[in-house]
């Protein structure tokens, strides 16, 4: 099998190449631009995303064999300047939800373990959309783009401990926001359910 970087190389002179590098990512590039921002946004993410990725071409890694990284780093970036309003975007996750399982066969197949982790961060969108954009696009790239913590650096540009310790710093904001409502519900006479 072909390497996205051998097929991305061989784009440089074939232009009509790189459609391959589109027919193995597309999906997956929608699937989480969708989670970001609906449905209808996240065609245009897909488009610009590799719109971006053809011109830039010619400076991606051959280091990498897989271009998996690199895409969900521009579909970050163009995500950013797409939104200029966060409330919007938030509004679009509970739609977004939905969208999660319609993505072809291979999702099919892990579609228990996302639901699990989409199911857990559904009811905590407000408090992710809370987080810093650094923090946030740490953890939605971990649990909605299916990424190891290496490729998460490599699509953020950051070291790989940068991303362990922002994954920890969420997890214990998002406890402790979860321990603070907890209290707030038993003052007002409301039992407190425990989460996750």
């Amino acid at each position: 099998m072909t390497t996205d970087s051998g097929i991305i190389r061989r784009s440089l002179s074939e232009p009509s190449a790189f459609a391959e590098v589109f027919e193995r990512h597309a999906t997956a590039i929608a699937r989480f631009a969708a989670q970001r921002v609906g449905t209808d946004a996240g065609q245009d993410v897909v488009s610009e995303t590799f719109l971006i990725a053809f011109r830039r071409r010619g400076s991606f890694d051959h280091s990498w064999e897989s271009a998996k990284p690199w895409l969900f780093g521009i579909a970050t970036r163009v995500i950013h300047r797409m939104r200029g309003q966060d409330a919007k975007q938030w509004r679009a996750i509970a739609a977004a939800a939905s969208v999660a399982i319609e993505h072809g066969d291979d999702l099919h197949e892990r579609a228990e373990a996302h639901a699990d982790a989409d199911a857990a961060l559904r009811p905590l969108a407000a408090r992710i959309a809370a987080l810093p954009t650094r923090d946030r696009d740490v953890l939605l790239l971990y649990a909605w783009g299916d990424m190891t913590y290496e490729q998460i650096a490599i699509a953020l540009s950051v070291p790989v401990g940068t991303v362990r310790s922002r994954l920890n710093r969420v997890r214990r904001r998002l406890r402790a926001d979860g321990v603070e409502q907890g209290r707030e519900g038993e003052q007002h006479g409301r039992p407190v359910e425990q989460g996750a």
